[in-house]
């Protein structure tokens, strides 16, 4: 079953982090991505880019709608999400309390739709 799991940023925690504690988080993340890689579990992990910066799509009466935003007031954002195939929640749960990142910040498990019971599986 594969499972989404976003990891959300935040400024004022990295604004915190000394250049020697981000190197360090990045390597620990660069080992755990290895490892989850090197099982099979992970088919991908991105960060996003511009965390400031997103476009919001519509389309109304036709006609395709582009706008900037959203414009909330927050202190966190999407920073990176990972897409990973494993055998059940529980394991999704246990790669994101892995992930050194879950000392720092939240980080969100949600199954994918058509991989989740009850869903219908995709074509």
């Amino acid at each position: 079953m594969k499972y989404l799991l976003t990891i959300y940023g935040n400024e004022a925690i990295w604004d915190s982090f000394s250049r020697r504690d981000i190197a360090a988080l990045i390597k620990d993340t660069d080992a755990h991505n290895a490892k989850l890689m090197a099982s099979g579990e992970m088919l991908s992990a991105y960060g996003v880019a511009e965390q400031s910066r997103a476009t919001q799509v519509t389309v109304a009466e036709g006609e395709t709608v582009v706008t900037d935003g959203p414009y909330i007031e927050a202190k966190e954002y999407i920073g990176s999400f990972y897409v990973v195939d494993v055998d059940s929640e529980e394991r999704a749960i246990e790669i994101a309390a892995e992930m050194p990142s879950a000392k720092y910040r939240q980080i969100e498990v949600r199954p994918i739709l058509h991989e989740a019971p009850g869903n219908c599986e995709t074509p």
